[in-house]
This record gives C-alpha cells, sequence and structure tokens, in this order.
C-alpha cells in the first residue's frame, strides 16, 4: 500500500484513507469485515466523523484493538467551545479510546462557517485544549462545496491548521475558478507543511430524480473500475497530496483499494482520455454544466 506523510504530523499514512462514511448505516459484522479487509491491505488511515451516524461505533471494537498501529481521525460539526468539547468526549466514549491523531472542525466549506469556528468560544477553542489536554494530536478543517479552497486558505491565515480535507476531482479541477483556488490552497499548505487531504474522488454526479441508489452516497458515484482506475490516479498524481478518502459505500471499497494497489500502471494520457469521455459527469455541488 502506498503511503504518504500526512503533513507536518510526519506520520506515514496509507493514501486511501478509510472513508467510515460507509459504516454510517451497516450492522456490525458488515462494518468488520470492512475494516478487516482494510488492514490487510495495509490501510493504516481511517477518517470518520460524529456525524457519520454510528460509524464512530462501528469502528469501536477493532479499532480500539489496534489503536497503536494506524492513525485514526474524527470530526467535530459543533461550532461552539462547550458543544465541540462534549462531541469529542463523545467520540473517544464511542471508539474505545483514549485519544485519536486528529480532531477536525467538519464541514467548514464557507467563511460563514469558518468565522463561527474561529470566534471567541467556538469550536476552534475547543480543539486547541483538547490538544493541550492530550486528547487528540493535530487539528484539521474540513469543507465541502465549491467555496472550500477559498474557506481553507483562509483558514490557514488565522490558524496553521494540520491538515485540510476538502473535495478534488477530474470535473471540479477542470473549473478554471476551482482549479485557480485549489492550487492557490496547495501552494500555500505546501509552505506550512499542512497536510492536504481529499474527497469526492469517485463522484460523478446528483443523483437523478426517481433514480435507483444502488450506493450509500448521498451522490451517484463512478462504479466501473476503469473509470474508478483514472479518478484514482487523477487524484493521486498531486505530488503534494496526502491522500484520499474512499466513497461512503463498503461495496465500492475493494474497488477504490484495487485501483490504488495498481497505482502507476495508467499513465496521465490514459487517465485524461477516460474521464473526458465520461458521459454526465458533473459537480455534486450545483455548477450548472457538465462533460458529455
Amino acid at each position: 500500500m502506498l503511503k504518504r506523510k500526512i503533513g507536518r504530523l510526519n506520520y506515514d499514512g496509507s493514501v486511501v484513507m478509510f472513508g467510515a462514511a460507509s459504516l454510517g448505516n451497516v450492522g456490525q459484522d458488515t462494518a468488520n469485515k470492512s475494516i478487516r479487509y482494510a488492514l490487510d491491505h495495509g490501510i493504516n488511515h481511517f477518517d470518520t466523523a460524529a456525524d457519520y451516524g454510528d460509524a464512530e461505533v462501528r469502528l469501536g471494537p477493532i479499532i480500539s484493538e489496534v489503536r497503536n498501529d494506524i492513525f485514526l481521525a474524527t470530526k467535530t460539526g459543533q461550532r461552539t467551545k462547550e458543544k465541540a468539547k462534549e462531541e469529542i468526549y463523545r467520540s473517544l466514549e464511542r471508539m474505545k479510546v483514549d485519544s485519536v491523531d486528529l480532531l477536525q472542525l467538519h464541514a467548514v466549506g464557507t467563511i460563514e462557517e469558518l468565522d463561527k469556528c474561529t470566534r471567541k468560544n467556538g469550536s476552534l477553542e475547543a480543539a486547541i485544549e483538547a490538544k493541550e489536554e492530550g486528547l487528540i494530536g493535530g487539528i484539521g478543517i474540513t469543507g465541502h462545496g465549491h467555496q472550500a479552497p477559498v474557506t481553507h486558505l483562509e483558514a490557514l491565515k488565522r490558524y496553521p491548521f494540520d491538515t485540510v480535507l476538502l473535495p478534488l476531482n477530474y470535473y471540479m479541477y477542470s473549473l478554471p475558478e476551482y482549479k485557480e483556488a485549489f492550487d492557490a490552497l496547495m501552494e500555500e499548505a505546501t509552505r506550512q507543511e499542512t497536510a492536504v487531504r481529499v474527497i469526492k474522488a469517485i463522484a460523478k454526479a446528483p443523483w437523478e430524480e426517481g433514480a435507483d441508489r444502488p450506493y450509500n452516497t448521498w451522490y451517484e458515484p463512478f462504479d466501473r473500475q476503469e473509470i474508478i482506475d483514472a479518478c484514482v490516479h487523477f487524484v493521486l498524481s498531486f505530488p503534494g497530496l496526502a491522500g484520499f478518502a474512499s466513497a461512503g459505500d463498503v461495496d465500492l471499497f475493494p474497488k477504490i483499494v484495487d485501483s490504488v494497489e495498481r497505482y502507476g500502471s495508467m499513465t496521465d494520457e490514459e487517465a485524461e482520455k477516460i474521464l473526458s469521455s465520461v458521459s454526465g459527469y458533473t459537480t455534486i455541488f450545483g455548477a450548472p454544466t457538465s462533460i458529455d
């Protein structure tokens, strides 16, 4: 399994993160099988959140046993110091661990949300306090939507976050404004040794109205192996990228792992040819156009 440094946290993490959103609505047996599959394939980077349904609970039984062998990250979506601190303690209890390697301020995709986190008695203060108490290692920030890179660049001006986590895929990077903002964020993150981790690598489009939804994702994901391979190749081709999160469905996870294990077998030109020819490929965050 390919590994890269998680910024100045200086941990060699698997480039594919086990995105525990996939465990939010499954039973414990299914969760155990998926976690074991990840561990068996050398994945040591696990990423969850307090609001991913029962994900933290599902992680607990196995993760607590291998805690010293993995990088464990969770998130709080609370915006006040008091509520965020309560959620941090709750996350530790649910996962049956004494600490996590990374606590992220969750869903901070706009300046308005950033302001809530960084104001007096905001959630950032809870994270800093938790770090001082040894409950967490690093402090990160996450965000969805087209404003995430601009927001996270501003966040790095306010506080030296250890990680950022935001959307990146071939389509979004083809949008000039998103590309410019993402590149600017990457430049500043590199300067600060902040780890850039991404989500939505294999997101294809919003679900069509009334369409069957065979996957537990809120967007339509790619599920053909060749296209997943191209998507994975695209995001991993960014040399400063620490890793990407797997899609939120246990059935897609093996395909993503397979792609990562074969990373390097596809050229940039081959990936470009595949992704540029996909019909209906668009952003899941509401942009009006698509690549046809």
